[in-house]
């Protein structure tokens, strides 16, 4: 009797086992419906033989990330739209914003996860559905929050291959260079022309791709990651800041609040940057106009006297991002770009600008997806 209830059970669980493989290995496509228009908000300068800025503030949802395909054509579209108006040449640097990248962790998943209505809820579809990623990167996951940083970790390889392979595909197929937004990966590199994925902290970290498609230099990892990030996202140690050559002139890229601190314009300085490019991202629906929270848990420089609640969120930013403002910055022009959309129950806010001569230039309008141009 007992080895008949043994065979029972062992029967039982391995018919369990393999229907939980068979569901979690199955992805279908689901039905998808994206809204591909984009309004140029801001278009400053005279067109001449100098090159241009030109932001991508995006719309984005979860369902924009079910496969690279789906991110590839939106955004497609958009540089689509921008080369019929006249805005992509050869010396053309487009930006765009932070975590663009990152959102490539939901790639490719059951529909399950992108119909969740929490991102807590999500997250957890993600992970039992991929059961054998998920329990080795919660293995080699550091920091606090162990959870948040296998999830980001998980399928840190091929989301290193999509981020290249689509966004490097954009920069060659519009003959453009692209500030690629950022992406969060564990020691992110690039080795012979193709970026890498090491084994220890998570960075979230910009590349900058070429007209041929191939990274420019290194990632940019971010310096100071905002105090929500902390337990997940290392910063950037070394505080170095890289500086590219492009056909428009020298770029360095600031990743969201490293755009706060006025000693990173004096580095950028110190290596000749011409132009600033800051991918940026601000969750919450409404946070644009809120009271701005400081530093958020990081050092405040001295030589910054905002205090936090003195400006809304949208003010601070403007104040203390400082391209284009000397002699805090000798940089002729920047553009900080805003990530847009909603991501489960976490909205967004941010409304992109860019800098010139000393002047900001805005879109006051936050609703669909924008496209600010700065003539050179």
């Amino acid at each position: 009797m007992r080895k008949l209830l043994y065979l029972t059970f062992s029967m039982a669980l391995i018919a369990a086992l393999t229907t939980y493989a068979m569901w979690a290995a199955d992805r279908p496509v689901g039905h998808y419906l994206s809204d591909l228009r984009i309004q140029l908000a801001v278009d400053q300068g005279t067109p001449a033989d100098r090159g241009n800025l030109l932001g991508i503030q995006p719309e984005l949802f979860p369902t924009d990330y079910q496969s690279p395909e789906r991110l590839h054509r939106k955004l497609a579209a958009y540089l689509q739209q921008a080369q019929d108006q006249g805005l992509l040449n050869e010396k053309t640097i487009v930006v765009l914003p932070e975590h663009i990248g990152t959102w490539l962790m939901v790639s490719g998943e059951k529909d399950e996860l992108y119909q969740a209505t929490t991102l807590e809820e999500a997250m957890n579809w993600l992970a039992v559905s991929n059961p054998v990623q998920f329990v080795r990167a919660l293995i080699s996951a550091k920091g606090d929050s162990r959870l948040d940083d296998a999830h980001l970790r998980m399928k840190a390889k091929s989301m290193a291959k999509d981020y290249q392979a689509l966004f490097g595909g954009l920069a060659k197929a519009f003959n453009v260079t692209l500030v690629a937004g950022t992406i969060v990966l564990p020691e992110p590199s690039i080795i012979d022309g193709t970026l890498k994925v090491g084994r220890g902290a998570l960075y979230n970290s910009s590349v900058v791709f070429g007209r041929d498609g191939v990274p420019i230099g290194q990632p940019q990892r971010q310096m100071h990651p905002v105090f929500a990030d902390h337990d997940v996202i290392q910063a950037n140690g070394e505080h170095t800041l890289n500086v590219v050559d492009t056909p428009a002139g020298r770029l360095g890229v600031l990743i969201g609040s490293d755009s706060w601190y006025p000693d990173n314009y004096r580095k950028l300085d110190a290596q000749g940057a011409h132009l600033v490019a800051v991918p940026a991202y601000v969750v919450g629906r409404d946070t644009w106009d809120k009271p701005w929270r400081g530093y958020k848990g990081l050092s405040t420089p001295s030589s910054v006297s905002l205090k936090a609640g003195e400006l809304s969120e949208g003010q601070a930013w403007h104040r203390l991002t400082l391209t284009g403002q000397p002699p805090s910055s000798r940089a002729i022009a920047g553009m900080s770009v805003f990530l847009r959309g909603q991501f489960w129950d976490k909205g967004s806010a941010g409304q992109s600008f860019l800098s010139n001569n000393g002047q900001q230039f805005a879109d006051g309008n936050a609703r669909g997806a924008r496209l600010l141009n700065l003539w050179l």
